[in-house]
């Protein structure tokens, strides 16, 4: 039985059971073994166990489990009947994008489970049939003897199945109306918002109800708000998860960045005694001056007593020994010097002084990552004269429209015909670039052309923002890992080859310093995937003497900033820096104005950086610092 779970204490304000886990794949296994124990102890009976299964990307490893423990411990399915929790409607039941295929791919089709024992909301009956098909599948639910257990995924909305927001507690199995924000979050999925289903047949919230025990997952930092709220909140049909409350046996299974938001996590003083380190301190120093608004040296010995820090205060002086100990602290984050700032006393600064010329390596999941994160702090490397490269990981070939991959395609065979006599070549390959783009099986399964094609494309954008920012072409390095190389929107699970490129690359130019997308809290996407690598990579080099003097600094990607309270190194932009950042953006045409993957953020990359980037030096404004236009943020790991 996996033990790996965080204790954080008890959460006083917490209204369901909470079991929070260092990671999604702990917390998936003890969610499997649960539902093992449920079929076989069922088995043992001689009786079927009847599960409620979910979709999306938070049962997936719980199902990996099951099918683990069904080859290698005799897991039987046999005498298992499912039920689905829903399906997009209309959706062809051959549709990769359907949950019917999701559910075979991910689940079915590696055990024993007897196919007439499978029920997944049927996408593709006539709108005439859906009333009576509904009312049909709450009848077979309840033949089967309502639900042993029910698993359950969370949406940004708080939606449960689909169940969004404003239906209520007697709602059964229906056709509903998609929320915009689920139509968002699903674009990866499809491709454009506009090809996804408006609709989706979904068991009720009193169908889930069936259920005798309920377990709700979410995993990752973008499911933390709509935790809290689930988790805290009063029962409302704003977030149907809250009606889970009234449900006599559920658990809430989290992993650490799910809990983030989390009162016990976030501010547990304001609920229970804390045991107060470094850390701890500077949060609640940093939260106190912001809900009162006041910058953390104008604190008084009042202020932290009215607001639940007398604990705090009473390991200090007074609150001004303590608020100048986290002023100083924060102050000593600043740096405008990425690299370490040469000749001077560097035990209170982020970087080493020495090398004064540092070997740099800024690792980039996509070919824009590395201006739009860290383009300033790029710059700065580069011009205080280090010795930097970039390595792009991944091709970023599925980010380019067909029309751009048409054009260039275009391109190449004119100039073929204004340079060669001998243009057969060119103009069969034109055509069966043409050929392929209007006959693709789906919007994201190119031929192997294509997708070179718009590799390529990627990579002469990423090429002129490096050199804008001062690199050569042989401090480029284009790493493409395979893992990425589907040609679809799902991906392959990192291998050794992936590593094994890392290896090569940290080994040939033995860096000082590694920059990368410290995405540890998304545990679904393509950055996380490539920090993986990066951190199995130097697991497997940290004993080579280079590596014992090498900083591992991690920046967060378009969307996110690091909070104030976990930044470690803050590089300062002025306004020219910022306009420099932004050119160097803009080399990106493929991704300029409307990019293929726009995410529910309806700004350009580049608005988005400079918003965030305001954003933190607005922080440190607030808190009584230096005022600066803008600010990148860094925090460092230990290897």
């Amino acid at each position: 039985m996996i033990s790996e779970k965080v204790d954080y204490g008890k959460g006083s304000v917490e209204r369901l059971p909470v079991s929070v886990f260092k990671s999604n794949q702990i917390g998936s296994i003890a969610v499997a073994e649960q539902i093992a124990r449920i079929i076989r102890s069922k088995a043992a009976k001689g009786q079927q166990a009847v599960l409620g299964l979910a979709t999306g990307s938070s049962p997936i490893k719980v199902y990996d489990e099951l099918i683990r423990m069904h080859r290698e411990e005799d897991l039987s399915f046999e005498h298992v009947v499912t039920f689905n929790l829903d399906e997009y409607y209309p959706m062809s039941n051959r549709s990769t994008k359907g949950y019917n295929y999701f559910m075979h791919e991910q689940l079915f089709n590696h055990v024993d489970i007897k196919p007439e024992n499978i029920h997944i909301p049927n996408g593709e009956i006539s709108i005439q049939e859906v009333h009576d098909y509904c009312a049909d599948y709450e009848r077979k639910i309840d033949e089967a003897g309502g639900l042993d257990v029910q698993l359950l995924g969370i949406g940004r909305t708080g939606h449960i199945g689909f169940n969004e927001p404003g239906s209520h507690l007697e709602s059964r199995t229906r056709l509903v109306k998609l929320a915009s924000l689920t139509i968002q979050d699903a674009v990866n999925d499809f491709g454009r918002e506009e090809l996804v289903p408006s609709r989706a047949i979904t068991m009720g919230v009193h169908s889930v109800f069936k259920a005798k025990k309920i377990i709700m997952l979410a995993w990752g930092e973008k499911k933390a708000p709509i935790v809290k709220e689930a988790v805290e909140g009063e029962v409302n049909e704003k977030v149907p998860a809250t009606f889970l409350q009234k449900h006599p046996d559920v658990e809430v299974v989290l992993d650490e960045h799910a809990a983030l938001h989390l009162s016990r996590v976030k501010t547990p003083w304001v609920s229970s005694v804390c045991d107060w380190d470094a850390r701890l301190t500077k949060s609640a120093v940093i939260w106190l001056s912001r809900k009162l608004n006041k910058p953390i040296l104008k604190l008084t010995d009042e202020d932290y007593r009215l607001n639940d820090l007398n604990d705090l205060l009473a390991l200090y002086t007074d609150s001004q020994a303590l608020n100048v100990e986290i002023f100083n602290a924060l102050q000593r984050t600043i740096t405008g010097w990425p690299g370490g700032k040469p000749g001077v006393d560097d035990k209170n600064r982020p970087e080493r002084a020495e090398p004064q010329r540092k070997r740099s390596i800024v690792f980039s999941p996509h070919p824009d990552d590395d201006v739009i994160s860290m383009g300033g702090t790029f710059l700065k490397l580069a011009e205080q004269g280090h010795d930097v490269h970039v390595a792009y990981q991944t091709s970023g070939n599925i980010a380019v429209f067909d029309d751009d991959a048409r054009r260039f395609m275009e391109f190449y065979k004119d100039l073929n015909h204004v340079l060669s006599e001998d243009t057969k070549a060119a103009d069969q390959h034109f055509d069966e670039v043409v050929a392929g783009l209007a006959n693709k099986e789906n919007e994201y399964t190119d031929l192997p052309l294509v997708r070179t094609i718009k590799g390529l494309i990627r990579k002469g954008e990423a090429a002129a923002g490096a050199r804008f920012v001062g690199l050569a072409d042989d401090h480029m390095h284009f790493l493409n890992m395979p893992f990425y190389e589907t040609g679809k929107v799902d991906k392959k699970g990192l291998g050794e080859e992936d590593i094994d490129i890392i290896v090569q690359l940290l080994r040939e130019v033995k860096p000082h310093q590694v920059f990368a997308a410290g995405d540890l809290r998304d545990p679904h996407g393509t950055h996380k995937v490539c920090l993986d690598a990066i951190l199995a990579a130097l697991a497997i080099v940290k004993k080579d003497d280079w590596a014992k003097d090498c900083y591992l600094w991690l920046y967060r990607g378009a969307w996110q900033e690091w909070d104030i309270e976990e930044i470690e190194m803050a590089v300062p932009l002025s306004p020219v820096d910022l306009m420099k950042k932004r050119k160097a953006i803009f080399k990106h045409q493929s991704q300029k104005d409307s990019p293929v993957f726009p995410g529910d953020d309806k700004r350009e990359f580049w608005q988005r950086s400079e918003d965030r980037n305001r954003e933190t030096a607005r922080g440190y404004d607030q808190l009584g610092l230096t005022e600066y236009e803008a600010m990148e943020a860094f925090v460092r790991y230990e290897f």
